[in-house]
């Protein structure tokens, strides 16, 4: 659902989580067109060899989690590792540098549901020295 509200700049209520897709989107950013591949997983993989796979593909990363699922924030801190070791391999041509990193708390809006504080997602953003955003 974040996926499409960045292209389309509307919220979809209707979205099925369990299903992985790529979109593609052009964005004016800084007056530079910029060509967006954008995989949206569906946090359904089966093995670490597939979650690698899809790390090693991308150039960028918005770790995302629910603030109504403690499972889901405590996935962050490993996915966070596995970018860092995957993207700061010798192996991997012309990575001169890690790529940006983003971790996200979901559903802000869902205060009743919380059951991941503001202040768990900062403690963890400051740990790992990675910029931290809640958002609806």
């Amino acid at each position: 659902a974040l996926t499409v509200r960045f292209i389309t700049r509307r919220f979809i209520g209707d979205y099925d989580p369990t299903l992985e897709m790529i979109y593609r989107h052009v964005a004016v950013i800084d007056g530079e067109m910029v060509h967006f591949e954008i995989l949206d997983t569906a946090g359904q993989e089966e093995d670490s060899l597939q979650i690698e796979e899809k790390i090693k593909w991308g150039d960028g990363f918005a770790v995302v989690y629910s603030v109504t699922d403690r499972c889901s924030f405590d996935e962050v801190m490993r996915l966070c590792f596995l970018i860092n070791h995957l993207h700061g391999s010798p192996k991997r041509s012309g990575a001169a540098e890690q790529p940006p990193v983003v971790i996200v708390g979901n559903k802000k809006d869902l205060q009743f549901d919380r059951m991941v504080s503001t202040q768990d997602g900062e403690n963890l953003s400051k740990a790992l020295k990675i910029p931290f955003y809640e958002i609806s």
